[in-house]
């Protein structure tokens, strides 16, 4: 069997991340399950770039984003939880993936084809050409080392909410004619991208819903509570959807379960789940009453799980967002200030038939690029 090398934004960050162990997961999935008959399988490839290394998921304080001191003392509080969760995701990578021996970074990234006996390369999904998100271009999500140049595709490469210089279009413009072939995951670049290069270039879904959603029954974890509870999972912490899903949580006469740093949200009763791995978040979603997120991955796996869900506005998501909202045909559930009017009901066949009428060709898409490597 030939290795196939994914490269992306997972094991190494500031913080962990369900929705970049998942991805990468799904995506590892589908390479294994289509490479079968190809003779190809995935191997993850435990790759830290440059502007990654000094990010540390058990002081994450050096490099957050929040400055202020009331988030800092939020994370101190929330720290063995943080460590708790770094151990699991740990042991999510380790036990659910074939994973390269040791760590690769810009300095020797080329070793890993003879250390692995790697064929080739898919990079992605996840925000890996967004420059802004990591103040330029990544020399492996470009697929920019020698031992990658004209040996990589792309799946669901997303450019995030890009600003891009007239130096940047030129450089970017390069870094393209690495890949053989490349999916895109949002609109808002494929255009530009299609008009400066000569392979198969194509919009294709998150690997998290080219899987079908009972490929994540194979590892979710047991149901997390006894009683009936709303899910609030948070990337960024946002007082109005705080708020809302209180006010909901009451309506509805439900716990709250969390998953954030805001460690003194235990005071008000909610039941903070930081520590939880990435099969525990799987199961606290399915079994949830509903989820409120300013989340991406959180918006996926609550249509994934058929659960009722009410999305915030994120700086620096948006576009993400209202572009998988626009797939499910559900932009009427993204709120900003919390008190617009939502629909109570989901008609979940038609969003999954929505969700069907991409998967094939996404899934087509991936079978050519794979391809390329026999």
């Amino acid at each position: 069997m030939k290795n196939i090398g994914i490269v992306s934004y997972n094991i190494n960050c500031n913080f962990t991340n369900y929705g970049s162990a998942l991805q990468s997961w799904a995506l590892s999935q589908m390479i294994d399950r289509i490479g079968e008959t190809l003779g190809i399988q995935s191997k993850l490839i435990d790759y830290c770039p440059k502007v990654l290394e000094d990010s540390d998921c058990l002081n994450p304080m050096r490099k957050m984003w929040d400055t202020d001191l009331e988030a800092r003392r939020q994370v101190e509080m929330m720290m063995p939880a943080i460590r708790e969760n770094y151990q699991k995701f740990e042991t999510f990578y380790t036990n659910h993936f074939r994973r390269t021996k040791r760590k690769y970074t810009d300095g020797n990234f080329d070793e890993v084809v003879k250390d692995e006996d790697i064929s080739g390369f898919v990079c992605g999904s996840d925000t890996i050409f967004c420059i802004n998100e990591f103040k330029g271009f990544v020399e492996g999500y470009y697929a920019n080392f020698d031992c990658m140049r004209g040996k990589s595709v792309s799946y669901a490469a997303s450019f995030g909410d890009p600003t891009f210089t007239e130096q940047d279009y030129l450089t970017l413009n390069e870094r393209l004619k690495n890949f053989k072939a490349l999916g895109i995951r949002e609109n808002n670049m494929l255009p530009y991208v299609k008009e400066h290069v000569d392979v198969r270039t194509e919009r294709t879904i998150d690997p998290t819903l080219l899987a079908e959603a009972s490929l994540y029954d194979t590892i979710i974890a047991e149901p997390q509570m006894q009683d009936k509870y709303l899910l609030l999972y948070s990337r960024r912490y946002n007082k109005k959807m705080e708020q809302y899903a209180e006010q909901l949580a009451k309506q509805k006469g439900v716990k709250i379960v969390e998953i954030s740093i805001r460690a003194t949200n235990a005071e008000k009763g909610h039941v903070m789940r930081y520590d939880a791995g990435v099969e525990e978040f799987l199961s606290l979603v399915k079994h949830a009453e509903c989820v409120v997120t300013n989340s991406f991955h959180g918006v996926i796996f609550a249509v994934q799980m058929r659960r009722p869900f009410y999305c915030f506005s994120r700086e620096q998501g948006d576009t993400k967002i209202g572009e998988v909202l626009d797939l499910f045909g559900l932009n009427n559930r993204m709120m900003v200030h919390g008190t617009e009017n939502v629909p109570a009901d989901i008609d979940y066949d038609d969003v999954h038939h929505r969700i069907d009428e991409v998967r094939k060709p996404a899934e087509d898409y991936l079978r050519y690029a794979l391809s390329l490597f026999v």
